[in-house]
């Protein structure tokens, strides 16, 4: 038992839960779209989303207590480094339409974790930016890198897929926002810092919708995709109600955060 609660802590605090998340929407799209799935594209977007995560988690903590990391932040150290040596390999593979993309979201990236601005801030402490970084970063890696060409990287549809994963992570985001707004500094502006908690949990219904909205009047119809996506929007919007301050430890980190895995295994079950 102890054994399994440890690999479990590990799958969640290496970021490998969060990254197979991302990578189930990228998958989406490809689904969606009827694209075939480049398996190089898609360990790319995996093993760089487990070194970007890890470098925003951890690389302050490292360099701050290098001397007093625990055995677990060790072991996750050396995962990291190997995900990013398999990182390199990967990049040889990619286009430069995928590699330009990339770049400019790992420059948002090292921003986000890297103090740049006057009095030793990043982007992250901009006051209300953090959620809509991350939502920017998953909805751009979901919505932008299926595409092999920027022709049909310009197609309408791609913008309006990008708008809608936007507005879907930010709100399967909120629970995290609530779970923590007693750590979270006032000076960071997060929105239940500004509206409080009954105000986020409707801001966030109103974004499922507008989800909702954009697939039934942007893109054909796919009983599919539709059908999964109202489900998925349901149980998001039931995290949603049922997010508090004070929440089970594992409420956001997995149950949340596995809502694009759990919309995934729900299309491919319906195709």
């Amino acid at each position: 038992m102890k054994i399994f609660k440890q690999a479990f802590n590990f799958y969640i605090d290496s970021s490998i839960h969060v990254s197979l998340a991302i990578c189930a929407l990228f998958i989406i799209s490809f689904l969606r779209f009827d694209l075939p799935i480049d398996i190089d594209l898609l360990f790319f977007v995996f093993f760089a989303s487990i070194t970007a995560y890890n470098f925003v988690k951890y690389a302050g903590i490292a360099k701050l207590h290098h001397r007093s990391l625990t055995s677990q932040l060790k072991v996750i150290q050396v995962f990291s480094l190997v995900c990013f040596l398999v990182l390199l390999y990967l990049i040889s593979l990619q286009s430069r339409l995928t590699l330009l993309i990339c770049s400019i979201l790992a420059v948002f990236t090292f921003l986000y974790a890297v103090p740049f601005l006057p009095n030793k801030k990043n982007l992250r402490n901009l006051k209300s930016l953090k959620i809509f970084i991350i939502a920017f970063v998953w909805a751009a890696v979901g919505a932008f890198l299926p595409w092999q060409n920027l022709e049909s990287l310009l197609q309408v549809e791609v913008f309006w897929l990008f708008v809608q994963y936007f507005l879907f992570v930010v709100s399967i985001t909120l629970p995290f926002e609530l779970r923590d707004l007693h750590y979270d500094k006032l000076a960071l502006g997060t929105i239940p810092q500004k509206i409080g908690v009954p105000k986020t949990k409707r801001l966030g219904m109103v974004f499922l919708i507008l989800v909702l909205l954009i697939q039934f009047l942007f893109f054909k119809e796919n009983w599919q995709v539709d059908l999964s996506l109202l489900f998925i929007c349901l149980v998001a919007s039931l995290f949603l109600i049922f997010s508090s301050v004070k929440q089970k430890k594992y409420f956001a980190s997995f149950w949340v955060e596995a809502l694009p895995i759990f919309w995934i295994i729900l299309l491919y079950s319906l195709l």
